[in-house]
């Protein structure tokens, strides 16, 4: 396992759980840039998650989502990678995870945090329908994904983001 002074710090979790604010705090802490799964792909598109995966469809957004990681941890600088919270669901981006050298740590969170923490997220069109439902189900699904993935889990549960991003330091550290 790398540490945080020689490679990428990469965010792994489900949506809500905060991996573009601590992501955020980290950049800022180890003077590195953040890069940020979803900015990337609007950045990339000059569209926003939730007009991709209207017009293009979920498949579309996938696989950008898996362009922009393997770019993101083939850069040559150490930065701070915020991936998508689908990232994992891929076999090959979960291989690019493990392979990339890079410190990835889980952001655990509760799902009743999570769902307090997206309700109002009109980008996340995965939850129109029924949120809380399928939060809980995308939650049951990718745990085990994470934990594969992860070199470290870090809670999120009653923490300000900058105590979140002190664990995560000490934890890659």
């Amino acid at each position: 396992m790398s540490t945080c002074t020689d490679s990428h710090i990469v965010l792994v979790g489900m949506m809500g759980a905060g991996k573009s604010s601590v992501g955020r705090a980290l950049a800022r802490k180890l003077g590195r840039e953040l890069l940020d799964s979803d900015e990337m792909i609007e950045a990339r598109t000059g569209r926003t998650v939730r007009e991709i995966w209207a017009a293009d469809g979920e498949p579309a957004f996938r696989e950008l989502e898996s362009d922009v990681l393997r770019e993101a941890v083939a850069s040559p600088t150490p930065s701070v990678i915020a991936a998508a919270g689908g990232v994992v669901l891929s076999p090959d981006n979960r291989a690019v995870l493990k392979g990339a050298g890079a410190h990835v740590v889980w952001l655990l969170a509760d799902v009743e945090l999570l769902l307090g923490r997206v309700k109002a997220g009109m980008h996340r069109p995965l939850l129109d329908d029924d949120p809380e439902g399928t939060l809980r189900r995308m939650y049951d699904e990718r745990g085990d994904l994470y934990q594969e993935v992860a070199d470290a889990i870090v809670s999120v549960d009653n923490r300000s983001i900058n105590d979140v991003a002190g664990a995560v330091l000490r934890c890659a550290g």
